[in-house]
């Protein structure tokens, strides 16, 4: 009797798994709908980050971008289906070529070497 009651309660668990993937999925797409709808249009490229997941790295037709992080890898296509987001394989070429970086990000990346803002850490 113990044997039904395990094997019954294992569909629930996954059941309630998927459930909570869906929604994650959802509430994902629609931040890309959202970035999509502020650049004119979006695409993607999912990255895997190890334990914390797998980035959707998102870049608007305007050259905009930004990113979101999913559990899975499976949470992440399906957030990408959901709001019919085109993805490319690799982060490289044309696509990398898109993105336009402003003042901001040139004061992060590289602010030290060419006059932006000092590292206070240093």
């Amino acid at each position: 009797m113990g044997d039904t009651e395990d094997t019954a309660a294992a569909p629930a668990a996954a059941g309630a798994a998927e459930k909570k993937q869906d929604r994650r999925a959802a509430k994902l797409a629609k931040q890309i709908g959202a970035f999509a709808k502020q650049h004119g249009g979006a695409e993607g490229q999912l990255a895997h980050i190890g334990q914390a997941g797998t980035r959707i790295v998102l870049v608007g037709t305007d050259g905009g971008w930004g990113d979101l992080v999913a559990p899975t890898l499976t949470v992440a296509q399906l957030a990408a289906e959901k709001a019919g987001l085109t993805l490319h394989d690799e982060f490289d070429g044309e696509f990398a070529a898109r993105v336009r970086t402003g003042p901001y990000e040139w004061s992060r990346m590289a602010g030290i070497q060419i006059g932006g803002p000092e590292n206070p850490a240093a």
